[in-house]
């Protein structure tokens, strides 16, 4: 169970960090099947060739396993709301990122977008969409499967950007925006405090789905393996149809959900230089 302070750092700075939310004998059996996809030989480093290997969604039992624990389902229902949330059943894709001086022109700062509009490409996630209601996205959640330390490309966080993120979102309605043109807006957010996803094999980062985040070269001495999936929300809010979204009252002044509640605490307080 999170704690009060936990609950409250997730609203303020957008995310928490829980620690053996799956145990490292799951991360090193999966890790031996992410070695195996990468086509690379963990013993041999002249076959660690691209400074970043992409692997698709896992689905095998250890994966499984590694997004189900008990620990994991309770913080989940903390954050999100009981029946809020979709457990599950694969990995979400891995950047695994390799030692490398490369620029590998994929650090930039951005927001996940969540769903795709008229125009988009559905198979082209950087197309894609992210509105006010984060629709079809209840949070953004970090899987280290591997032990990262601050050389090993841990992911960037700008703690609190998700309050910035929402109130540009905001007057885009269900619309929202495409994440090009969020991204182009990130600006804002370049005085938040940095923080970065660091931890041993088996540490999940849950954030929300508003965090500014960004990757970055591995400076380290191993790969870093590291998923990133959505959990999907449950259910539809008024006037959404049949789409799912875990923000649905932000028209409130407060909320007991803390996915809720950070974005009401940031669209009821003005942004700093608004006078």
């Amino acid at each position: 169970m999170l704690t009060n302070k936990q609950i409250e750092q997730f609203i303020a700075s957008g995310y928490v960090r829980i620690e053996q939310a799956f145990s490292r004998e799951l991360a090193d059996r999966c890790r031996k099947i992410l070695w195996a996809d990468t086509e690379c030989d963990p013993g041999d480093r002249s076959t660690w060739k691209q400074p970043v290997v992409w692997l698709p969604d896992h689905s095998e039992p250890p994966f499984v396993q590694a997004a189900n624990t008990q620990q994991l389902h309770a913080a989940f229902d903390q954050l999100v709301g009981q029946g809020r949330w979709q457990p599950r059943f694969s990995s979400g894709y891995f950047p695994v990122r390799f030692p490398s001086h490369k620029d590998t022109e994929d650090t930039g700062w951005h927001v996940d977008s969540s769903f795709p509009g008229e125009d988009s490409d559905p198979s082209d996630f950087t197309t894609w969409r992210i509105n006010i209601h984060s629709r079809d996205r209840a949070l953004l959640m970090l899987f280290l499967f591997s032990d990262v330390g601050e050389q090993d490309a841990p992911t960037r966080l700008r703690c609190g950007s998700h309050r910035e993120v929402a109130r540009i979102l905001a007057p885009a309605g269900e619309e929202g925006l495409a994440g090009f043109d969020l991204s182009a807006q990130l600006s804002i957010t370049e005085n938040c405090p940095e923080a970065t996803a660091t931890g041993a094999a088996g540490t999940v980062y849950l954030c929300h789905p508003f965090l500014a985040h960004a990757a970055q070269i591995n400076r380290g001495s191993q790969p870093r393996f590291m998923a990133q999936p959505p959990l999907y929300p449950v259910g539809a809010f008024k006037g959404a149809g049949k789409q799912t979204s875990p923000i649905a009252h932000i028209d409130q002044t407060t909320s007991s959900i803390p996915i809720e509640e950070a974005v009401c605490r940031a669209l009821r307080k003005p942004a700093p230089d608004a006078a």
